[in-house]
């Protein structure tokens, strides 16, 4: 595949490099720290299911390009391998001990990823040890497990939340790893987001340290879209199309009284893709605040100046508020949640007060302002037909990886493939919106509400965030390329 491979003793990356620009950067495997490891053919070219696909494993050099739109000069750029199943597998299924752990806030599509992982690893490859680790990692050491079966998870997809439950914190490495160590527990998925992540990639550092024959295979999870490298995450489609129900609400409520104002307050701590795509979907918003574009209430071309012209004009205006949005102007806030993650104030209520003290006050106006904050609605509910499709892809995935010795990693779709990606590529930044991007114009055009920046903010944002040639053709992230 490659001619040279190169390591970071600090976050073990693993770089393969070939002609014409062409880099690999691979995941992990078994084989890397225990050697002469047993491979055994996979059952899956037994299956009958499976009897009728014409090419029932992926080719071990298949890899997925992070950036497709390239210039015909360009170099080939940054892969990931390719996921699927592999000819041979590392574990026979009758030593197969696989254990599930959900971690962080909830999300559409957790029980669907669970029901899927555990309905994949029996009828595809034969496993019936499954085990459900209770109340996120610290449900390893301190909490009872749950046992897994196709009959158990039967019709959990139905259903919001996760039936394994779930926690924020709790992570001992140590303790963690004994405990895998104890239970001869082999297969570990771990479904969760950045956190969550971090925490699965110093897991699978203490196993490796061990030389265990244990792989580690993380699942993406973020309601908010915000991890690098995938396209998107699970349950996002179902809460972009439950916050539509909240939207209309509020618009509803707008236009059927005078100077109605509807304001929304959707998730989204430091990316607003839910509050961008939403507003885009409903065509009812008048306004979207993101956290990634900053705005100002007062003065010309602020949010009350314009909030006064769209009320002029049509009488009513919808208002969509990402959570992470403003919070530069509120009172700081130095909690932190047990995840670590900055306590959010509520901008939705303050900019609700700012916005009724101004023009009841100031302006002598009568404002029907109603605020709707639908974020633990949307959290609880299943997830839908797209998120259902999406959910079992990733389980497989991570089940056909895991199978075959890859660990330390993650799975999911890159430009629509499915591929393995390194821990540390998912946790070293966070996906967010780009407001140079052509994207958040349409959402400009789509709503007419001022951008909120000066020439000069927009000049310095291009300089911060537009890459320069080299950076997109070694795959950077792009707005553009996604969407």
């Amino acid at each position: 595949m490659g001619d040279s491979t190169t390591e970071n003793p600090e976050i073990h990356p693993k770089f393969v490099t070939g002609e014409a620009g062409y880099i690999l950067e691979d995941v992990p495997h078994l084989s890397d720290y225990i050697p002469n490891l047993p491979t055994y053919p996979n059952p899956l070219q037994d299956n009958p299911a499976y009897a009728v696909v014409k090419q029932y494993f992926v080719n071990v050099d298949d890899t997925v390009c992070q950036k497709i739109v390239v210039h015909k000069d360009s170099p080939r750029g940054k892969h990931f391998r390719r996921a699927g199943p592999r000819q041979r597998v590392y574990f026979e299924a009758d030593d197969v001990h696989a254990c599930i752990v959900t971690c962080g806030g909830l999300c559409p599509g957790l029980n669907t990823v669970i029901r899927e992982i555990v309905c994949g690893l029996y009828h595809m490859y034969g496993v019936t040890k499954i085990l459900g680790i209770d109340g996120g990692y610290r449900g390893f050491y301190s909490r009872n497990t749950i046992p897994l079966t196709p009959k158990v998870v039967n019709d959990i997809h139905k259903r919001g939340g996760t039936i394994i439950g779930t926690s924020r914190g709790g992570h001992d490495t140590s303790k963690i790893v004994d405990n895998i160590q104890d239970r001869g527990i082999n297969l570990v998925f771990i479904i969760g987001g950045d956190g969550t992540q971090k925490g699965a990639s110093v897991i699978f550092e203490e196993i490796k340290r061990r030389g265990l024959k244990v792989a580690v295979a993380g699942i993406p999870k973020t309601i908010d879209n915000d991890i690098p490298v995938i396209d998107k995450s699970f349950g996002f489609d179902t809460a972009v199309e439950e916050a539509q129900r909240a939207i209309n609400a509020a618009h509803v409520e707008s236009v059927s009284q005078e100077n109605g104002i509807g304001l929304v307050k959707l998730m989204g701590r430091d990316s607003g893709f839910i509050a961008m795509y939403a507003t885009l979907a409903s065509r009812d918003v008048d306004c979207c605040l993101i956290p990634e574009s900053p705005f100002y209430l007062e003065g010309p071309g602020g949010l009350f100046e314009y909030i006064e012209k769209r009320l002029k004009e049509n009488g009513h205006m919808v208002i969509v508020i990402a959570e992470g949005a403003g919070q530069d102007v509120l009172a700081k806030c130095m909690e932190h949640d047990a995840s670590g993650n900055k306590v959010l104030q509520d901008v939705g209520h303050w900019l609700s007060h700012k916005i009724k003290d101004h023009f009841t006050k100031k302006h002598k106006m009568t404002i029907n302002l109603k605020y709707i904050d639908p974020t633990y609605m949307i959290r609880a509910v299943p997830s839908n037909a797209s998120d259902n499709v999406y959910c079992t892809l990733l389980a497989h995935s991570a089940i056909h990886g895991a199978m075959a010795g890859y660990t330390g990693c993650i799975t999911g779709p890159v430009n629509g493939r499915h591929a393995y990606i390194p821990f540390q590529r998912v946790t070293e930044i966070q996906n967010k919106v780009v407001i140079t991007d052509r994207m958040w114009a349409r959402l400009l055009a789509s709503t007419n509400q001022p951008s909120f920046m000066s020439t000069q903010d927009i000049t310095e944002e291009k300089k911060v965030e537009e890459p320069r040639p080299t950076q997109l053709l070694e795959g950077e992230n792009c707005q553009d390329s996604k969407y």
